[in-house]
């Protein structure tokens, strides 16, 4: 684990601080460079680029800078760092209003970034699932973490587990009930609202990096015809959240278990799953290769797998893959 213990201030950033703190009045340019140490061309830089985030930055020569407020409904990554409690996941976040994919952009700059680096979107134009998937990628929020655990290979699988757990214990504390349907859809009243894909580049004894992805709907009011009966978002459900709130909960709690996972304590994780688990105790499918057979799911074992027992009394622990309750509730 690199650079925990150290939070990242970028001079953008500590731009951004100075000009919230001014409360809309102007600061000069050279007011700026004398408290950070950098050269006035550095400052017009930063500020023309907070600008492009959509920031509203008026300047007035003789007078210097104010910031009049955000121009429009974007997220605030500098407003997500001001009220986080972690030490290292989300003190950096690389920010874009629309990008291809988090996961990707997240794998190219793994290698040169601290753990716990975030790439967040408000939107996605090649959004990934799982299986190959396509994730609906509009009106929500979507980000990556960057891990660098020293674990063995096998232990990665929990991550997504783990990613869940936190997901579930970030939306309780900001009011919202969520469950979880093995092993990485959340889902509100029967529809999913968010899901979580885990990718890795490792060699056999060694891994390099994690990206953990999650996806969330939160506003979108309408769907595609193939899945507007299994999709949903928070604001169609009655819950109109601030973003900036739910990274802020989902990164402090996600940092707390990870930490935990480190030191193989994952009693808090297999708790939340456990009991918000809208599979166990239901009969469901098993979809393996196109192939499907029913099944009892019974229980999430210590490592995260689903126990179940099949029609023919045989019991089975399932690793990956994907199972379907249609038919015993209004999901998938």
């Amino acid at each position: 684990m690199s650079n925990k213990d150290k939070r990242y201030k970028s001079t953008k950033e500590m731009i951004m601080e100075i000009l919230s703190s001014s409360e809309a009045s102007y600061i000069s340019g050279e007011s700026i460079s004398e408290k950070l140490g950098v050269s006035r061309a550095s400052i017009w830089k930063h500020i023309n680029s907070l600008k492009k985030e959509g920031f509203d930055i008026e300047s007035r020569s003789g007078l210097g800078y104010a910031l009049k407020g955000k121009i429009n409904n974007s997220l605030n990554p500098y407003a997500i760092k001001k009220g986080l409690k972690s030490q290292f996941i989300g003190q950096n976040i690389e920010y874009f209003e629309s990008i291809d994919s988090t996961n990707t952009y997240a794998s190219k700059i793994a290698d040169k970034s601290s753990e716990g680096t975030v790439v967040i979107a408000d939107e996605q134009t090649s959004g990934k699932g799982r299986i190959g998937r396509s994730w609906f990628s509009k009106d929500g929020i979507y980000f990556s973490v960057i891990l660098k655990p020293e674990i063995e290979l096998v232990k990665i699988s929990f991550l997504t587990q783990l990613a869940g757990a936190a997901l579930l214990q970030a939306l309780k504390n900001i009011g919202v009930e969520a469950k979880i349907k093995w092993p990485n859809d959340i889902i509100l009243n029967g529809k999913k609202i968010a899901g979580i894909l885990t990718e890795m580049s490792a060699e056999i004894d060694r891994i390099f990096y994690v990206i953990v992805g999650i996806g969330i709907n939160l506003y979108n009011q309408e769907f595609d015809y193939e899945i507007r009966e299994k999709a949903t978002s928070l604001l169609k459900e009655g819950y109109n959240i601030d973003r900036e709130k739910l990274l802020q909960e989902f990164f402090k709690e996600f940092e707390k278990m990870y930490i935990d996972f480190l030191s193989d304590k994952k009693e808090t994780v297999l708790e939340i799953l456990r009991k918000e688990s809208i599979v166990i105790g239901k009969e469901i499918y098993i979809i393996s290769s196109g192939k499907r057979k029913k099944a009892r799911a019974l229980d999430i074992d210590s490592y995260g797998n689903l126990n179940i027992v099949l029609e023919n009394s045989e019991h089975e622990t399932v690793f990956t893959g994907e199972i379907s309750i249609r038919g015993l509730e209004s999901y998938i």
